[in-house]
């Protein structure tokens, strides 16, 4: 299906500059908000605590759910609408994790009623530890960097046919970052540098596809997070989840337009890059918005009808597929070009 008639020829590469600014500003928001707010706002999967979703007869106040759990002694946080207001639902977070005993949940509905003067029904409740919070925080933070790290292999097999020194490279890398994690060493930090020092191996060693493709993914997982951190949203395992999900998205997408220009530097090798480049990500636009366009409309679909439980998934997947679609045109495929205009050799 042709959604863009042949032929077009649209100047991605020439507005490249424009597109390296508009990204950088974002990465910028992005970082200044997570430094605002002290990191991201991790839910109670992440951070520990009690989760209380409860469900009330009639229209009730805030104040009167406070002042209701306040005799429960169980260190309230925070009390917010869940889902439509007319459903009257509301989200209980707790600082405590040791509310999860037999007969808790009539003890809320009793209190509960007997403030709000309106009959509840407690839907669900979630506990997490504070230690196993950090633990679920630290192995999602290893899973992308290694998900990461693993993609940067199969690029550099697939289009530049060094399996084994990028194997061994990330072999290397995954030594290094057990290693030092025995020492106690701060897995954020740790991820970051052991990232940074993956970037300038692909360029030491001329992994081109490989860094366009890893820069590219951590520029979405970036500007993700920094919309969430800007909106206030939490981050709980569902997000971790959207985030792996926009990184295959994302890849793929990347992918089909290396492909098309590998192919191109095959057919048209007197071509300058820039030009071979440009060519591929016109001849593969009309696919690249037909995929994005249609996984957008399942994705909005999801957050305006899904409800409040998968609101933030589907959030996560907009943001992610829009930014994803606009890094595989802009970012991963023009980064090919800076690494000629350093002085690179080109395949």
């Amino acid at each position: 299906m042709q959604f863009i008639k042949p032929g077009i020829n649209l100047d991605f590469v020439g507005k490249r500059k424009i597109a390296f600014a508009i990204s950088l500003a974002m990465i910028l928001a992005s970082m200044v908000s997570l430094v605002i707010h002290r990191g991201p706002k991790y839910g109670i999967d992440f951070s520990g605590g009690t989760l209380i979703q409860v469900k009330f007869a009639n229209p009730v106040r805030i104040d009167d759910i406070k002042s209701g759990l306040s005799r429960l002694n169980i260190g309230i946080s925070s009390v917010q609408h869940f889902g439509e207001a007319e459903e009257n639902e509301f989200l209980v977070r707790t600082d405590q994790s040791e509310t999860a005993a037999e007969g808790f949940a009539g003890q809320v509905e009793k209190e509960l009623k007997a403030a709000t003067g309106s009959d509840t029904e407690v839907r669900r409740i979630e506990m997490v530890g504070p230690q196993v919070g950090k633990d679920l925080r630290e192995k999602a933070l290893l899973a992308m960097f290694y998900v990461l790290l693993f993609i940067s292999i199969y690029i550099s097999g697939r289009f530049e046919f060094k399996w084994a020194l990028s194997g061994v490279m990330a072999g290397a890398l995954m030594a290094a970052v057990y290693f030092l994690s025995l020492f106690h060493v701060g897995i954020p930090f740790l991820i970051v540098v052991a990232l940074v020092v993956t970037i300038f191996l692909f360029w030491f060693l001329n992994l081109k596809y490989a860094m366009g493709a890893i820069v590219a993914l951590i520029h979405d997982v970036v500007i993700t997070v920094g919309v969430f951190s800007i909106f206030g949203k939490e981050f709980t395992l569902p997000i971790i989840a959207a985030l792996l999900t926009i990184i295959g998205y994302s890849l793929n997408d990347t992918i089909i337009v290396f492909d098309r220009i590998r192919e191109n530097l095959r057919k048209n090798y007197k071509s300058p890059l820039d030009i071979n480049i440009n060519r591929s990500i016109n001849e593969t636009l009309s696919r690249t918005i037909l995929t994005s366009g249609t996984t957008l409309i399942v994705v909005i679909a999801l957050f305006v009808l899904g409800g409040g439980i998968i609101h933030d998934f589907a959030f996560a997947m907009i943001v992610g597929v829009l930014i994803g679609t606009y890094s595989s045109i802009y970012v991963a495929s023009p980064i090919l070009i800076a690494w000629q205009r350093s002085g690179r050799k080109n395949r």
